[in-house]
């Protein structure tokens, strides 16, 4: 892998990262972006730095750091995820919930990288 593609990857999972933290109109990127480097205790200039002002190169404990922290948070999306299934399937399906269900079990099951996931998510 070539340095400036680790540096855009990286910057893709901060901004990914970012914005699952963004809690919708009246909320501001920076205010994001510092919840998501609290939350995820990553250094709040590096949030920044991917977004605005790209370096030329990152330091590997960095780059390992925002990944786990993109799996985590997808981890967590996958809980909440089955925790919704459990609570659908608890209550009386109709066949448009029952399709819901399925599809989102079929998604849990599939195996999946995260990258592909945060890049899917994004283009979504």
């Amino acid at each position: 892998m070539t340095d400036c593609t680790v540096v855009d990857e990286a910057a893709h999972w901060a901004d990914w990262l970012v914005r699952r933290e963004h809690r919708g109109p009246g909320d501001t990127v920076e205010a994001a972006r510092l919840r998501a480097a609290r939350k995820h205790k990553l250094p709040e200039r590096l949030l920044w730095a991917l977004r605005y002002r790209k370096p030329k190169r990152i330091w590997a404990d960095l780059y390992v750091k925002l990944q786990e922290a993109v799996e985590g948070e997808i981890a967590r999306q996958e809980r909440a995820l089955e925790h919704d299934i459990e609570i659908t399937r608890a209550r009386k399906l109709t066949p448009s919930s029952s399709a819901a269900v399925a599809q989102a079990e079929a998604f849990l099951a599939s195996p999946h990288q995260p990258e592909a996931r945060a890049s899917s998510e994004r283009a979504a």
